[in-house]
């Protein structure tokens, strides 16, 4: 009897697991970190709405995002672990279970802030090699690893001199692209180049897009009990 062989990663494989890997580290440090985030949402014959959080990282399993304006929902928390998630609302004892893929805010999903971590949830394959402005790209197909995802699909371009993102389109379970998301604005930040602009575009209904500007990024020390329900209350807006 034989036992049984282990499968044989490809080299594309790894190469487009490797991309992913550099490109995830360029959108956000390793370490435990904080960063503060505001979202300005436009629509066609509508007013301009803005909201703003404080994102607590540690691992890109474990997330803390605190809403901070409008003051009529600060303290708000959603508590992100793995990629289970939930809500901790002032007017409410105990926290409400939600998805990735619900809405936060505009175009927001609480997955785009609570778990940008795409190598731990989507299979990379790559597509093809695309030349924008006389820069080579990758283009990505990522695929979730289940249905918890934010996303079912992304394609997702980066640039291959330097791993920086470019763009990324959002897909639906039925395959509807449902957002575009643009890299923006690359500043030094903990020693990289990131982008701290990503702006997200409805790919349904046309001028109604979101724009989040990144700012304040530091590394910060936080405990384990941080990521846990009963600390929810404890912590410090």
């Amino acid at each position: 009897m034989f036992g049984a062989i282990a499968p044989v990663q490809s080299d594309d494989a790894r190469l487009a697991r490797d991309i992913l890997e550099q490109s995830d580290q360029i959108r956000f440090p390793r370490e435990s970190f904080q960063v503060d985030v505001s979202v300005v949402t436009t629509a066609p014959d509508q007013p301009a709405d803005m909201h703003k959080f404080r994102v607590l990282s540690k691992g890109n399993e474990n997330s803390v995002v605190m809403t901070t304006e409008p003051a009529s929902e600060r303290g708000q928390i959603l508590l992100m672990k793995g990629r289970d998630l939930w809500i901790f609302m002032p007017s409410v004892s105990q926290p409400v279970r939600l998805s990735l893929s619900q809405r936060l805010t505009g175009q927001v999903a609480n997955g785009d802030l609570a778990r940008a971590n795409f190598t731990g949830d989507y299979i990379p394959t790559i597509l093809r090699t695309d030349n924008i402005g006389g820069e080579k790209y990758w283009v990505l197909e990522l695929i979730g690893v289940d249905r918890s995802v934010t996303y079912h699909k992304v394609l997702y371009w980066v640039r291959q001199s330097n791993f920086w993102p470019h763009r990324a389109e959002f897909y639906s379970l039925s395959n509807r692209m449902l957002k575009t998301s643009r890299y923006e604005n690359f500043e030094m930040s903990l020693g990289k180049l990131r982008p701290t602009r990503l702006v997200m575009e409805d790919a349904l209904r046309q001028g109604e897009e979101s724009v989040l500007e990144y700012s304040g990024m530091k590394l910060r020390d936080l405990p384990d009990k941080t990521f846990t329900k009963d600390y929810l209350k404890k912590l410090d807006q």
